[in-house]
């Protein structure tokens, strides 16, 4: 009788949404791991070579990401003090007015930790110029604590990459590195298996670049043996920090 109600209200509460069906099929198919998430969301890892790299999609960790967020990361073993920022010129626009108003304008006289790193790094690093960004200057901000390394990561086929990505301006885009790890933000409140394809590309993209450039610079240090992000309680909501 209880199976006979569960059908008639549609689906049990132990399956998965609709949606996505595609998404299990996706991963099981390309050999990654997949696992839903208190109904919120759900994570996939998988692997590029020897690394890992782990895909999210799940409400917003980030306020300027309003709805649903695709987070995609994977620990490189870069060096610990190496901080790169790619990100859409109008997130950026935008992130300056919001420090202008909150730390000139408003009460705060301080940028602390409690402050996304996104918005610490347009503070204290100076931007690629337009001769150094090309054909990406139109679109794209990029800056870093190492101007020779960022410049070279985007000389990969990185900036082809973000060249080729078609979305609207509005978007948000954020690609990082810190502490050894390399983060891809952007919002996406659909999890359709076409849009986390050309999102996980442009990850894969930045992340073999970045191994090319830290091999080419002797920066590669051993990955760290401690707890990380691939512990299996490392949700979406679990994250706390970058």
């Amino acid at each position: 009788m209880l199976d006979g109600i569960k059908r008639w209200l549609g689906r049990g509460t132990d399956a998965p949404p609709q949606a996505w069906e595609d998404v299990i099929a996706w991963a099981q198919t390309q050999g990654h791991k997949y696992r839903a998430v208190a109904g919120e969301g759900f994570v996939v890892d998988g692997r590029q070579g020897g690394l890992a790299w782990r895909l999210e999609w799940g409400p917003s960790q980030r306020p300027y990401i309003v709805g649903q967020e695709l987070r995609i990361r994977s620990e490189l073993g870069l060096a610990s003090d190496l901080q790169m920022l790619v990100m859409n010129r109008q997130l950026q626009e935008q992130m300056e007015r919001d420090v202008y108003e909150q730390y000139v304008e408003g009460v705060q006289t301080r940028i602390d930790n409690q402050t996304p790193p996104e918005m610490r790094w347009l503070v204290m690093f100076s931007k690629l110029g337009g001769a150094e960004m090309g054909a990406l200057d139109t679109r794209y901000v990029a800056l870093g604590s190492q101007k020779e390394w960022l410049v070279a990561w985007l000389g990969q086929a990185l900036a082809a990459g973000l060249q080729a990505l078609r979305v609207e301006p509005g978007v948000p885009i954020v690609l990082m590195i810190g502490r050894g790890r390399l983060m891809l933000r952007t919002a996406l409140e659909e999890a359709e298996v076409p849009r986390l394809q050309v999102w996980l590309r442009l990850f894969e993209t930045a992340m073999a670049a970045a191994r090319r450039v830290a091999e080419d610079a002797a920066v590669q240090r051993p990955p760290s043996t401690t707890s990380s992000l691939w512990s299996p309680s490392a949700l979406p909501g679990d994250e706390r920090k970058t």
